[in-house]
């Protein structure tokens, strides 16, 4: 089809939108490794997790033979309000590099907590109502996490409980406030409020915390609270399955004008959109239907999967979680305080990590500053200012598009944007006042950590 006749935004109806979730493991041949009891070393089971998470989402986080699975219609209900979301085809960013590439970005910024976490929340927030209980708790990074969930609890009336990684909970205070509007409590982590965080702070003083203390904290809160279970906004294969709508919404928009993908491209932390913009392609690509590029872009201050070592480890910081085998930089690891504070993960999850050490996932990382510089090239051509995780996706994007110039290729590149900027000020202020500061770890400071990795057979 002529590039005249696709339009700038790709949308669907509310009948197209997916109706069952897309679970990738049930097409891998080779599954990802079992989550690991942390103390006996055992396989994970339902009433193991059941324990921390809602029983539903310890079911799901264990399928690895269902292919789809069902979404309740409440849920599809709540996803009316901002789904399905465009794909836009970023014209003015092609002509803006002069590529002969086609450049495609499924946009989840439409609605207020920004990004594409609310696809996860409602669902896991309608299994702790559905399973009668009083709240939840959770950690967030840069704090979509944290203002989807608070969005999705209090849709549900259910408390909120957020631990917020410390550097982004004083660098985006507006976050925070959207979502104690929306009735959750915020906590900066690590904090004096669990022993967790005690232990944390008692190791590494001064520390701006990390996603993997977040949860340590966000874990101990929920067992040691009746009634409360603790839910987590990227990493497990319960999020990438509520997350696979962005994909499902994109493969149909794609197939709506025959669009044929080449690369597609997406922002890497723990995994959550990510996975979910790509799992329906891979899941292609698995079967034999079609052959893509797909490649997970991650700052050079945490890079998991491309300085990382693939091993069992723990999930999290204070070492409470199961044992998951991933893309990790140690449980230890403490990322500098970048400001793609929903990046600054240790580890990667397992099905992608899975991806990634088959081959089939490629990945490359990207100094801070080379971030802000794509994302301000971005804002000024397509109108939307991104989130500084969202930008790492561009940024790979128009590397991607620029080899096209190079080779004279007209490739077809689709990147998940994530989320919007506007609590990210902060960081575009550094940038444009040349302030910003790139920090890449040594291989000292990675084998530090690493040689912290549990012993498992």
């Amino acid at each position: 089809m002529a590039n005249k006749e696709i339009p700038y935004k790709i949308y669907l109806d509310e009948s197209e939108m997916p109706t069952a979730w897309y679970n990738m493991r049930a097409d891998m041949k080779e599954k990802p490794a079992p989550l690991l009891d942390s103390k006996t070393l055992q396989p994970a089971s339902i009433e193991m997790l059941s324990q921390v998470f809602c029983k539903e989402l310890a079911e799901q986080e264990l399928n690895d033979t269902d292919r789809y699975i069902p979404i309740p219609e409440e849920i599809r209900n709540f996803y009316k309000m901002f789904r399905p979301s465009p794909l836009i085809r970023a014209y003015y960013l092609e002509k803006k590099l002069g590529t002969p590439a086609k450049i495609y970005y499924k946009f989840e910024g439409n609605n207020t907590s920004g990004s594409h976490k609310l696809n996860s929340a409602i669902a896991q927030a309608y299994y702790a109502k559905k399973q009668g209980l009083k709240g939840v708790t959770t950690e967030t990074g840069a704090g979509q996490w944290g203002t989807a969930l608070s969005m999705a609890c209090s849709y549900f009336d259910l408390d909120c409980k957020v631990f917020m990684v410390k550097v982004s909970y004083e660098q985006k205070p507006f976050r925070r406030e959207v979502m104690r509007t929306y009735g959750a409590s915020v906590t900066p982590s690590p904090s004096t409020t669990t022993e967790i965080g005690k232990k944390i702070l008692a190791e590494h003083p001064g520390t701006g915390g990390s996603l993997g203390c977040a949860v340590s904290e966000a874990v101990e809160c929920a067992v040691t609270n009746e009634g409360y279970r603790y839910v987590l906004g990227s990493v497990l294969n319960q999020v990438l399955l509520h997350q696979s709508v962005i994909g499902l919404e994109t493969q149909a928009a794609l197939q709506k004008y025959d669009i044929k993908p080449d690369i597609i491209i997406g922002c890497a932390g723990g995994g959550s959109n990510l996975g979910g913009l790509i799992s329906p392609f891979v899941g292609e690509h698995l079967r034999g239907e079609a052959n893509y590029r797909f490649i997970a872009v991650e700052p050079a201050s945490c890079p998991s999967l491309t300085r990382g070592k693939y091993a069992y480890d723990y999930a999290d910081t204070g070492m409470i979680c199961p044992l998951a085998k991933m893309y990790t930089l140690g449980a230890d690891y403490m990322p500098a305080p970048n400001h793609a504070g929903g990046l600054r993960y240790h580890g990667m999850n397992t099905s992608l990590s899975l991806l990634r050490e088959q081959g089939i996932l490629e990945a490359v990382s990207y100094k801070q500053t080379e971030i802000f510089e794509a994302a301000e090239q971005f804002a000024r051509v397509e109108g939307i200012l991104p989130a500084p995780e969202s930008s790492h996706a561009i940024c790979g994007a128009i590397h991607e598009a620029l080899k096209c110039k190079e080779t004279g290729e007209e490739k077809t590149i689709v990147f998940g944007l994530t989320g919007t900027g506007y609590f990210d000020l902060v960081g575009y202020q550094r940038f444009n006042d040349g302030e910003l500061e790139d920090y890449i770890p040594t291989d000292e400071e990675l084998a530090k950590a690493l040689n912290k990795l549990p012993k498992v057979d």
